[in-house]
């Protein structure tokens, strides 16, 4: 049997199995195993051989490490850090998360809310609560940054990004924002950065049920209650969430011909449930459900509707849902297996003056299975598998409605004396795409003072979007994906009270998807630029908390045509600061968010001025169970846009009541 042939089948099950198409993919697949492993060896050459061992090493570990070590019982440590996708955290990586203490002492209402003046981070919103978000990390576009929902890769295949405004805060958990490229551990969409959105659990949680009710009201008629229950019983754990969200909105854009109030409502809920069966196997279940109605601003019609009124009204009906389950293995002392497989939905169906405007669904199924070897104290390596099939189904005439994607990657984590060492590899092969390498290396020393020094350089690469290749009248088919090599070097320090970091970034992306006016149609840019710096402080002082974040930006396209302009909608200079205080029962807290002008198009001659925010919040339990809440933000009133010809909101009020019992 021919290496070539071993591959098609092993692929080949491999996709039948996660796409559940017949049980006898399954049954070819596990037949087909040894037989594939000894000709793939016996192909010989080096870099293939290493190649043919990141394929096949984790199935064959899935295959046969249940049967093989039935009764070893050995420890289970069930956290995975994104950064590294293993157990070993790395000071090595730029990160920034975002706690549930954190979520609630700052009573933030949305996601974007949460990654507004986050380090590297660049936010714009259409018109409020419930509008379309885009997020920018590091300067690369929207779509350059992968979003995990408890380790399942979600996002829409036809425009490439994640509906950020649609994900419920009330049922999140922590947000781990990863900066810089990513690819050699995750594959595509992996540019800007990784941000891996985590639901609410009880693993952490004491033994016993954890209720939690709430119910909030504010201005523009917003208002909003949520129900949560955790709990722990011997080896299982388990939480469900639900809440409700509406506001009455304001008018998103200024255009006087359509003066309405743009309203949003949501419904969502969540759920897990994890039981430990024995010291060397966990398996948890994951839900997160999201839907509801969004009325928006739009300035044209997808599919030339008629307009049956003077006032046009659009409408979407959303739904976003995330499942999947994973298993922690604990194989023998220094092998652990992490198996996650799910999948993610993207639907959104438009309306405009009652009449169906266009209807976008998307599902991405993706599966990995990952080993981790603990080769010797402080001696890493990682060996996996990812597989990712997307599919649209629109009413738009689409030229191609899926696509496959298969990878497998390596890397290692490694300690001597002061000095810190990460390296990774990946090859991903894309069905139109065809194989993509991307690595990895990141190298530190550890003072004993606590300060690090660090250096690292990466490479990453995007697929066009099914949009961008083939949405009827506005695809270009001819589209080739997006690279880009990056290179940072950052100082960071840990201290008693203070915790602190500087890092200084240049990011170069080839053959940057961008739209074109010659063609009409979206095309390749021959270069892209970015520079960057980001300055990180948290601390304690005189019993205040406080963080301050600063990003200074300078994102330029290098093509012939627009060379040395801004790259549109990222402001190039943003600030944040928080100062909390805890007084007894009671405490109080404030933000100010200071973001710099930026551009709304590509040849700048849209201009967005920039603008500060300052927010007040305070809080006060009563009964040991009972917390009142209240925030006012843009106490300012400023008047200020993130995107052309989009409002957003003045002075805004809401008042919270929360209940959790402790039973």
């Amino acid at each position: 049997m021919s290496p070539e042939t071993c591959l098609k089948i092993l692929f080949g099950a491999a996709e039948g199995c996660g796409r559940n198409e017949s049980p006898f993919c399954c049954c070819l697949f596990v037949c087909y195993l040894p037989r594939c492993v000894l000709s793939l060896f016996w192909a010989g050459g080096a870099e293939e051989i290493m190649s043919k061992l990141f394929i096949v090493s984790p199935l064959v570990f899935s295959t046969f490490s249940l049967s093989a070590y039935a009764d070893n019982t050995l420890a289970l440590t069930p956290l995975t850090v994104t950064s590294t996708r293993s157990q070993q955290d790395s000071r090595l990586v730029s990160s920034t998360v975002i706690s549930r203490q954190d979520i609630e002492r700052k009573q933030l209402h949305s996601i974007e809310q949460a990654l507004r003046g986050v380090a590297g981070i660049n936010i714009t919103n259409n018109g409020g609560l419930g509008k379309q978000t885009s997020v920018f990390l590091r300067g690369t576009e929207s779509d350059h940054v992968l979003v995990l929902i408890d380790g399942v890769r979600v996002g829409s295949a036809t425009s490439g990004s994640a509906a950020w405004q649609h994900l419920p805060i009330s049922e999140i958990d922590s947000i781990e924002v990863i900066r810089g490229p990513k690819s050699s551990l995750y594959g595509a969409d992996a540019i800007g950065g990784v941000i891996h959105i985590h639901t609410r659990n009880a693993t952490k949680a004491a033994s016993g049920i954890s209720p939690e009710i709430s119910a909030g009201v504010g201005t523009y008629g917003h208002y909003k209650v949520g129900a949560t229950v955790n709990g722990k019983y011997d080896k299982a754990w388990y939480s469900l969430s639900a809440s409700q969200e509406q506001t009455e909105g304001f008018n998103a854009r200024q255009d006087l011909y359509e003066p309405d109030r743009d309203g949003f409502e949501n419904y969502a809920t969540a759920a897990r449930l994890g039981y430990q069966f024995t010291d060397w196997l966990a398996v948890e279940g994951h839900l997160l459900y999201s839907g509801g109605h969004n009325q928006y601003d739009g300035n044209f019609d997808a599919f030339g509707a008629p307009t049956t009124t003077s006032q046009p009204y659009y409408v979407d009906d959303f739904t976003q849902l995330t499942y999947g389950a994973k298993a922690n293995i604990q194989v023998l002392d220094f092998w652990r297996m992490d198996l996650v497989g799910g999948e993610s939905r993207d639907e959104s169906s438009n309306f405009l003056d009652g009449i169906n405007n266009g209807v976008f669904d998307t599902h991405r199924m993706s599966f990995s299975a990952l080993n981790n070897f603990t080769l010797a104290p402080k001696h890493f390596v990682s060996l996996g598998y990812d597989f990712q099939h997307d599919e649209v189904l629109s009413n738009a005439d689409f030229d191609e409605t899926e696509r496959n994607n298969h990878a497998v990657f390596i890397q290692y984590q490694g300690e001597y004396a002061n000095n810190q060492l990460v390296l990774a590899y990946r090859s991903d092969f894309n069905q139109q795409f065809g194989q993509n390498s991307t690595w990895n290396a990141s190298w530190g020393y550890a003072f004993d003072n606590g300060i690090l020094v660090s250096a690292s350089y990466g490479t990453a690469f995007k697929a066009p979007t099914f949009n961008e290749l083939y949405y009827p009248g506005f695809g270009n088919a001819n589209l080739s994906p997006e690279k880009s090599a990056s290179y940072e070097l950052g100082v960071s320090g840990e201290h008693d009270y203070w915790r602190w970091s500087l890092s200084g970034y240049l990011t170069y992306i080839d053959d940057l998807i961008a739209y074109d006016s010659a063609i009409f149609a979206p095309n390749n840019i021959s270069q892209a630029r970015i520079m960057g710096l980001e300055a990180m402080l948290g601390g304690q002082v005189y019993g205040f908390d406080v963080q301050v974040n600063y990003s200074v930006l300078n994102p330029e396209s290098m093509d012939a045509k627009t060379f040395g302009n801004v790259l549109p909608r990222r402001a190039q200079q943003v600030f944040r600061l928080d100062i909390d205080r805890q007084l007894g029962v009671a405490s109080i807290g404030s933000s100010i968010n200071v973001e710099g002008r930026r551009f709304d198009d590509l040849n700048n001659t849209n201009r967005i001025d920039g603008f500060v925010t300052w927010d007040l919040r305070a809080e006060y339990q009563f009964y040991e169970q009972f917390t009142l809440q209240g925030s006012v933000n843009n106490i300012l009133n400023t008047q200020y846009q993130t995107t052309a010809g989009y409002n957003t909101p003045g002075v805004t009020a809401f008042f919270n009541l929360r209940y959790a019992p402790s039973l």
